[in-house]
C-alpha cells in the first residue's frame, strides 16, 4: 500500500469518499490539516514520510520535491488545471513522474465566471449586502448585458465554455489566447492578440494559465486602456493582474467594478484596499469546486497516481 498526502482544499472537503477507492488502488491516503496551502517548511518536513502527493496550490518547488524524494516520495498529481505553482523540471530531474488534471472542470469555472459576471451587472451581491449587513433596501441602476461586449483571455477548456454559457446572452465575444487558433465552431467569438480592442470591452474576463508571459499582463498600462466603466472578473490566477494598479483603477472610477475568486496573495489580506470597495465581488479561489467537479479531478488524479506506481513497481 503506497502512502500519499492530500494537500488540495477541494478534495479533502470529501475526503472519506476517496478512501476507499483508493485502496482498492493500492493507496493509503492521508488528509493535510489545511485550508489552503501548506509551507515549503511544512511540506520538507512532512513529505519524506509518503510515497505519493496529490498537490493543491502548495509550493511545490525544487526544494520540496528534493526532500521528498529524499525520503520515500516517488511520484506526484498536481490536483486539477493551474500548474504555475509546480516546477515541474525539479521533478524532471529527479525522477518523479507527476502529471495534473486537465479539462476536468472547465464548465464549473465557466458557470461561475458567468454568474460572477452577471452580479457586477446587476449589483446583486451589493444589495444582498446591505439587506443582511446593514438593514437597508438598496436599488441601484443595473447593466443590461444585451448587447453588450465581453473579452475572454484563455480560449482553452475554461474559456471556451465561458463564451459557450455567453451565447444566450447576446453578446459580442472577443477571444485573447495565442496559444490556440480560430473560433473552435463558436461563430460569434472574435479573435484578436493582447490587448487589442480593451477600450471596446464592457466586461473582461480571466480564464487562462498563468506563466512568465502573462504575468501581471492586466497592469497600469493595460487598464488605461480599458473603457471607463468596464467590469472585470477573475477566475484564473490572482498574479495576472497587477492588484496595486486595479486598486487604483478601481479607486478612480476607472474601473467600475471587479469580481475576483483569486488574489496577488491568498488569502485576502485584511489589510488590502480591496476589501473597502463594496461595489466588488470576492471568492476564496473556489472556483472549481463543485461536487462533481471535485470528484471528476479526484479520481482522475488517483488514478493518475496508481498508473505511476503500477510503472515505477514494474520497472524495479
Amino acid at each position: 500500500m503506497k502512502k500519499v498526502l492530500v494537500t488540495c482544499p477541494p478534495m479533502l472537503g470529501l475526503f472519506d469518499e476517496f478512501v476507499e477507492p483508493a485502496k482498492q488502488l493500492g493507496l493509503e491516503l492521508v488528509a493535510a490539516k489545511t485550508t489552503q496551502v501548506l509551507s515549503e517548511k511544512e511540506l520538507m518536513q512532512s513529505l519524506p514520510a509518503y510515497d505519493g502527493w496529490i498537490i493543491g496550490d502548495d509550493p511545490a518547488t525544487y526544494q520540496v520535491f528534493s526532500a521528498g524524494k529524499a525520503g520515500r516520495l516517488t511520484a506526484a498529481v498536481k490536483w486539477g488545471i493551474g500548474v504555475d505553482n509546480v516546477d515541474f523540471s525539479a521533478c524532471d530531474i529527479l525522477g518523479i513522474p507527476i502529471i495534473n488534471t486537465p479539462n476536468v472542470f472547465g464548465a464549473e469555472v465557466a458557470d461561475l465566471a458567468v454568474g460572477l459576471m452577471l452580479g457586477l451587472a446587476r449589483h446583486t451581491f451589493y444589495i444582498d449586502r446591505e439587506i443582511r449587513q446593514n438593514f437597508n433596501w438598496p436599488k441601484p441602476a443595473g447593466m443590461s448585458v444585451s448587447g453588450k461586449k465581453v473579452g475572454i483571455v484563455g480560449f482553452g477548456d475554461i474559456g471556451y465554455n465561458t463564451a459557450k454559457r455567453l451565447m444566450g446572452f447576446d453578446v459580442s465575444i472577443t477571444a485573447y489566447d495565442p496559444g490556440i487558433e480560430g473560433n473552435r465552431d463558436l461563430s460569434y467569438v472574435t479573435r484578436k492578440p493582447w490587448p487589442e480592442g480593451l477600450g471596446e470591452l464592457d466586461f473582461l474576463i480571466f480564464t487562462c494559465a498563468l506563466n512568465k508571459h502573462n504575468y501581471h499582463m492586466l497592469n497600469e498600462d493595460t487598464l488605461a486602456l480599458m473603457k471607463p466603466g468596464s467590469r472585470i472578473v477573475n477566475v484564473a490566477r490572482g498574479p495576472l493582474i497587477d492588484e496595486s494598479a486595479l486598486v487604483a483603477a478601481l479607486q478612480s472610477g476607472h474601473i467600475a467594478a471587479a469580481a475576483l475568486d483569486v488574489f496577488e496573495v491568498e488569502p485576502l489580506p485584511e489589510t488590502s484596499p480591496l476589501r473597502a470597495m463594496p461595489q466588488c465581488i470576492f471568492g476564496s479561489h473556489n472556483g472549481s469546486n463543485t461536487v462533481e467537479g471535485v470528484r471528476r479531478a479526484s479520481y482522475k488524479a488517483l488514478e493518475e497516481l496508481s498508473g505511476f506506481f503500477k510503472e515505477l513497481d514494474a520497472n524495479g
